[in-house]
C-alpha cells in the first residue's frame, strides 16, 4: 500500500512538474501545419527551454478579444501590422522585452509590443512561360480584360485586405477608378490564400494575388524558376508578422524566453523555408540562395496602425462597390 501511495504520488508530481512547464501559443492554421514552421519551432525551443510547447491554431485576435484575460495563451505569433492598433487598444499584451537591434527591417522599428519575426511584400506572381508580366500597376490596370486574375477577399483574408490598402497607397482618391478597371480581368475572389494560389497554380489564372516571397518556394521545394513576382515602381505594400507576450500569462518566464527566441539565429535561419518569408533579423547574405535570387521591390509601401486602421473601412468599400457593378 506504501509503494502504491509513492507511485501515485511520484506520478502526480511528475504530472504538476509537467504542468508548470507548458507554454501555450496561439497561431494561425497555416503555422502548425506540417508544412508550416510551427513544428521546426516546437522542436528547437524545447530543446532549449526544457517544457511542452503547444500551439493552439485558429483565430488569434478574434479569439483573445473574446477571452480576456481568462485566455489560455501566453504568446501569439502570426499577429501582422494591419491589426496591431486593435490589439494594442485591448490592453492584452504585455512589452516584449526583446533587444530590436538584430532587425533588418526594410523600415524602422521602435515598437516595444509587438516583435516582427519575417515580413514580405504583396505582389501579384505569374508563370513566365505562359505571359510577360506588366511593367507597373498602371499597366496591369490597362491589361487586355482577358488576363484572368485570382485575388482574396480582404474581410476574410490577411493578403486580400493587403491587396485594398496596396491600391490605396498607390491611388489615393482614384482607388475606386484603379478598381473599376482591375474587376473586369478578375475572375475568382477566394476567402483566402491557399484557395487562390491553388488555382494559380492549377492554371485557372494567370495571375494570383500573394507575395513577393512565393516563388523561393517554386525554386527551393520544386527547383522551378518559372514562377516570378511582377515588381511595380509604384512600390508593394510591406506586410510584418509579429509575436506578443499575453499580459495574463502565468508563464511569464518561459514566455519572455520565447519572445528572445523569435530573434535568435536558429529560429531566423529555419524561418525562411519554414514559412516562405524573409526572416526579419538576418543579414541578406545568410538567406537561403532561393531567396536571394528574389525580385524585391525597390520602393516599400507601409502603413502606421493608425493610417491602416482609419483606412481600412474606406479600402474596402472602394474595393466592393467596383466589383459590385
Amino acid at each position: 500500500m506504501k509503494t502504491f501511495t509513492f507511485a501515485a504520488g511520484l506520478m502526480l508530481a511528475t504530472q504538476a512538474v509537467a504542468a508548470e512547464n507548458v507554454l501555450t501559443v496561439y497561431a494561425p492554421d497555416y503555422f502548425t501545419s506540417e508544412w508550416g514552421p510551427g513544428p521546426r519551432i516546437e522542436e528547437l525551443f524545447e530543446a532549449k527551454c526544457g517544457c511542452d510547447l503547444q500551439f493552439k491554431p485558429g483565430d488569434l485576435l478574434p479569439r483573445l478579444m473574446l477571452e480576456g484575460e481568462r485566455t489560455e495563451a501566453d504568446v501569439v505569433i502570426g499577429l501582422n501590422t494591419d491589426v496591431t492598433k486593435q490589439a494594442r487598444e485591448s490592453g492584452l499584451f504585455a512589452p516584449h522585452g526583446v533587444d530590436l537591434s538584430p532587425l533588418t527591417l526594410p523600415i524602422a522599428w521602435d515598437d516595444d509590443t509587438f516583435l516582427p519575426f519575417n515580413y514580405g511584400h504583396t505582389a501579384f506572381v505569374y508563370d513566365t512561360t505562359k505571359m510577360d508580366a506588366p511593367a507597373s500597376f498602371d499597366a496591369l490596370l490597362d491589361a487586355p480584360d482577358n488576363l484572368r486574375l485570382v485575388i482574396q477577399d480582404p474581410r476574410t483574408s490577411i493578403s486580400g485586405l493587403a491587396l485594398v490598402l496596396w491600391v490605396q497607397a498607390v491611388y489615393g482618391d482614384r482607388a475606386e477608378e484603379a478598381w473599376a478597371k482591375l474587376a473586369p480581368k478578375i475572375v475568382t475572389v477566394t476567402k483566402g490564400w491557399s484557395e487562390a494560389y491553388g488555382l494559380f497554380t492549377d492554371g485557372e489564372a494567370d495571375m494570383v494575388l500573394s507575395y513577393t516571397t512565393s516563388p523561393a518556394y517554386h525554386i527551393i521545394a520544386e527547383g522551378d524558376e518559372t514562377k516570378k513576382a511582377a515588381i511595380f515602381p509604384e512600390g508593394h505594400y510591406f506586410m510584418v508578422e509579429l509575436a506578443a507576450k499575453v499580459a495574463s500569462t502565468d508563464q511569464p518566464e518561459l514566455a519572455q524566453q520565447f519572445m528572445d527566441f523569435a530573434l535568435s539565429h536558429d529560429f531566423q535561419s529555419m524561418i525562411a523555408t519554414g514559412n516562405w518569408s524573409i526572416p526579419a533579423a538576418l543579414d541578406r547574405s545568410e538567406w537561403p540562395e532561393g531567396f536571394q535570387k528574389l525580385d524585391l521591390p525597390e520602393n516599400v509601401l507601409f502603413y502606421t496602425e493608425d493610417e491602416a486602421a482609419a483606412l481600412k473601412d474606406p479600402a474596402i468599400e472602394a474595393w466592393r462597390s467596383a466589383l459590385s457593378q
